[in-house]
C-alpha cells in the first residue's frame, strides 16, 4: 500500500470508532452494536479498512499491546478489600470452572455444528473461553446492576481474560504439533506462563514504584511512566512466552491498586479516554478483517453455538460456581445471563485462524467468521436483553438519587438526615474524627476514608454515587475537589459558595456550580446557622412559608435538585423541599 492509503485507512478507523461510539450514547445503547457492524461494513465496502495490510505483520503484536493498556486500566479498580467471602468464592469459581466447561461445550458442539475437525474445534472452544472488561464494562454501566454483581461480573471479566488468552496460545501449539503428546505438553507449560505473566508483573511493579516513589512525578508524568511501564513490561512478557504480557498487565493493575501507602499519580480521564480509543480501535480493525465470503457458511451454525453458549452452557456454569454461596436466585440468574464475548476472542481468533490456515489445519478458515458470528450474537443479546431482565429481576440499582455528602458539621450532617428522611440512599465522608462520630451517631453511612482522596471514578462508581454535595468549612478545599471530581465523576459536583471578596486562595477563582443561590454562602449559612436556622422539609403542594429558603428539590421518582445561583427547579405537586427555616 502506498503511503496514501495508510495514512487514508488509519485515520478511517479512528473516525469510524469514534463517531460509532459518539453515536451510540445518542442512541443509549452499547457501542459494541454500532462498533462491530461499522468495522465489518467498512471492511466490506472499501480496502482501505484493511488493519492487516495497512500494519502487516506488526498488526497482532500491537493488538497484544493495546489489549495489556485496557486490562491494566481494568486491573487498577480490583481492590481486594471489596472481595470477600461468598464474592471471593464465586469468583474463583466462574474463572475455574467457567473456564473448563466452556471449552468442553463449544468443542463438542462445534464438531457436529461447524463441521470442524477436533483440532480446529478445541481451538474454537479454548477462544470462546473469555469474556473480558471491554464488553462487560461498558455493559454493565449501561444497566447498572447492584455493586456486588458488578463486582463479580468485573472481576471474572479482567482476570479470565489473560487466561483465556495463554490457553488459546498453547492449545495452538498443542494444534500445530498435531499430535496428543504435543497438546499434552504444550499445555503442560500452562502453569509456567502463569509464573512467566506473574513474575513480569511483579517487576514491572517494583520498577514503576521505584519510579513513582523516587521521582514523584505529577499527574501526566504518572500516567506517561505507567503506561510506558505497562507497555515495555507486557512486550517483553510477551516476548518469552506468548501472551503472558496480559498477566504480566493485570499484575501491575491490581497490584498498584492494592499496595499500602502508594499514590497513584494517574490522570483518570486521560486514561480512561486512552482506553475508550483503543476499544472501538480494536473492534472496528478486526471486524474489518472479517470478509462477507467467509460467513457464507458460517453464519447458522455460529449462531447456533451462540444460542448454546448463552441459553445452556453459562446458566449451568452460574449454576455451579454459586451453589453453596449466599448468592440469591436472582443474582444467580442474571449472572447466569451475562457472559458476552470481547476482544480478546477476537484478537486471539485473528491471530491463530491465520496462522492455522497457512499450516494447512482443516477447518482453521472458519475460526475467525465463528468467532465474530459469536461476538455479536453474544453482544447483541445481553446488550439488548441485560436492562430488562435485571430489572424483572429486581437487581438493578435503585433509581434513586445516593448523593455523596462531603462534611462533617451540624449543617451537613443535619441535611444528610433530611434527606434520609425523604428515602435518598445517602453517603458522607469527612476527614476529622469528631466529624465522623458524629455521622455516625445520626445513623448516616461513611463511606471509606479514602474515597474522596482516589477521587472518583472508579470508587464512586462501585459505592453507585450520583453527585457530590462538597459542604466542608474550608473554601479552597471545596474548591479543589470540585475541580478534581468534575474530571472524573460522571454526576454532579457541588460546592458552597465561599464569601464575597474572600481571599481564599483557590476558591474565588474556581467555576464549578455553588449552591443555595445568592446571599447563602457557606460563612453565611454557618452565621444562621449558629443563630438556630435549622434544615426541615415539608410537600410543596401547599406552597413554602415566607422567611424558608429552599436548597433541595426531591422528585417523587427520588431524583435531587439543587438550588444554585444560576438556577432554582421548577416546583411540581408531589414534590419535597428541603429548606433552611428560620429559628423557630
Amino acid at each position: 500500500m502506498t503511503t496514501d492509503q495508510i495514512l487514508l485507512g488509519v485515520g478511517l478507523i479512528v473516525v469510524l470508532a469514534a463517531a460509532s461510539q459518539l453515536l451510540a450514547a445518542r442512541l443509549r445503547i452499547p457501542a459494541l452494536l454500532v462498533l462491530l457492524p461499522v468495522g465489518f461494513g467498512a471492511g466490506a465496502l472499501t480496502d482501505t479498512v484493511d488493519p492487516q495490510r495497512l500494519l502487516g505483520p506488526a498488526f497482532s503484536p500491537l493488538v497484544s499491546l493495546a489489549v495489556a493498556v485496557i486490562l491494566y486500566d481494568a486491573g487498577l479498580g480490583l481492590e481486594l478489600r471489596r472481595l470477600q467471602a461468598h464474592t471471593r468464592r464465586v469468583v474463583v469459581r466462574l474463572i475455574w470452572l467457567g473456564t473448563l466447561i466452556t471449552w468442553a461445550a463449544a468443542t463438542a458442539l462445534a464438531v457436529p455444528l461447524l463441521d470442524m475437525p477436533k483440532r480446529s474445534a478445541v481451538m474454537l472452544g479454548a477462544i470462546l473461553v473469555v469474556s473480558g472488561p471491554t464488553v462487560v464494562g461498558p455493559l454493565l454501566n449501561h444497566v447498572r446492576p447492584t455493586e456486588r454483581l458488578q463486582r463479580i461480573l468485573i472481576w471474572e471479566g479482567t482476570l479470565i481474560d489473560p487466561i483465556g488468552g495463554i490457553l488459546g496460545a498453547f492449545v495452538f501449539h498443542g494444534v500445530v504439533s498435531a499430535s496428543g503428546d504435543g497438546m499434552r505438553s504444550e499445555l503442560g507449560g500452562f502453569w509456567l506462563s502463569i509464573l512467566v505473566g506473574c513474575a513480569g508483573g511483579a517487576v514491572g511493579t517494583a520498577v514503576l514504584w521505584l519510579v513513582l516513589d523516587r521521582l514523584r512525578p505529577n499527574e501526566i508524568l504518572g500516567t506517561t511512566a505507567q503506561l510506558a511501564a505497562v507497555i515495555g513490561t507486557a512486550a517483553a512478557c510477551d516476548a518469552l512466552r506468548d501472551d503472558t504480557g496480559l498477566i504480566a498487565a493485570v499484575v501491575m493493575g491490581m497490584a498498584l491498586a492494592n499496595l499500602p501507602g502508594l499514590d497513584l499519580p494517574v490522570r483518570r480521564p486521560f486514561l480512561e479516554t486512552l482506553v475508550s480509543l483503543i476499544i472501538g480501535l480494536l473492534f472496528v480493525s478486526i471486524s474489518a478483517t472479517v470478509t462477507p465470503a467467509s460467513l457464507r457458511h458460517v453464519v447458522l451454525p455460529a449462531l447456533g453455538l451462540a444460542a448454546a453458549l448463552v441459553l445452556v452452557v453459562r446458566p449451568v456454569v452460574a449454576l455451579l460456581a454459586t451453589l453453596g454461596t449466599d448468592v440469591s436466585r436472582a443474582e444467580r440468574a442474571f449472572v447466569g445471563g451475562m457472559a458476552p464475548r470481547g476482544i480478546v476472542a477476537a484478537a486471539t481468533a485473528s491471530t491463530f485462524s491465520a496462522a492455522l490456515v497457512a499450516k494447512g489445519v482443516d477447518g482453521a478458515q472458519r475460526l475467525l467468521p465463528a468467532t465474530f458470528v459469536v461476538i455479536v450474537a453474544t453482544v447483541t443479546v445481553y446488550g439488548l436483553t441485560a436492562h430488562p431482565v435485571a430489572g424483572r429481576l429486581g437487581v438493578l440499582r435503585p433509581a434513586r438519587s445516593r448523593p455523596l455528602l462531603v462534611g462533617g458539621d451540624a449543617f451537613a450532617v443535619d441535611l444528610g438526615v433530611a434527606l434520609r428522611s425523604l428515602g435518598l440512599d445517602v453517603l458522607m465522608w469527612a476527614g476529622a474524627d469528631t466529624d465522623q462520630a458524629r455521622i455516625t451517631a445520626a445513623g448516616l453511612e461513611l463511606a471509606p476514608g479514602e474515597l474522596l482522596a482516589a477521587a472518583t471514578g472508579a470508587g464512586a462508581e462501585l459505592e453507585g454515587i450520583t453527585g457530590v454535595l462538597l459542604l466542608t468549612e474550608e473554601d479552597d478545599f471545596n474548591a479543589l475537589a470540585s475541580m478534581t471530581l468534575h474530571e472524573s465523576l460522571e454526576g454532579a459536583v457541588f460546592r458552597l459558595a465561599p464569601a464575597e471578596g474572600s481571599r481564599g486562595v483557590v476558591a474565588p477563582y474556581t467555576g464549578g456550580e455553588a449552591l443555595f443561590g445568592p446571599g447563602l454562602s457557606r460563612p453565611e449559612l454557618a452565621r444562621q446557622y449558629g443563630e438556630g436556622a435549622r434544615v426541615t422539609t415539608r410537600p410543596v403542594a401547599g406552597g413554602l412559608p415566607a422567611g424558608h429558603r429552599l436548597l433541595f428539590l426531591v422528585k417523587p421518582d427520588g431524583r435531587l435538585l439543587p438550588v444554585t445561583e444560576g438556577r432554582t427547579p421548577s416546583r411540581h405537586p408531589g414534590d419535597e423541599a428541603v429548606l433552611l427555616s428560620p429559628p423557630a
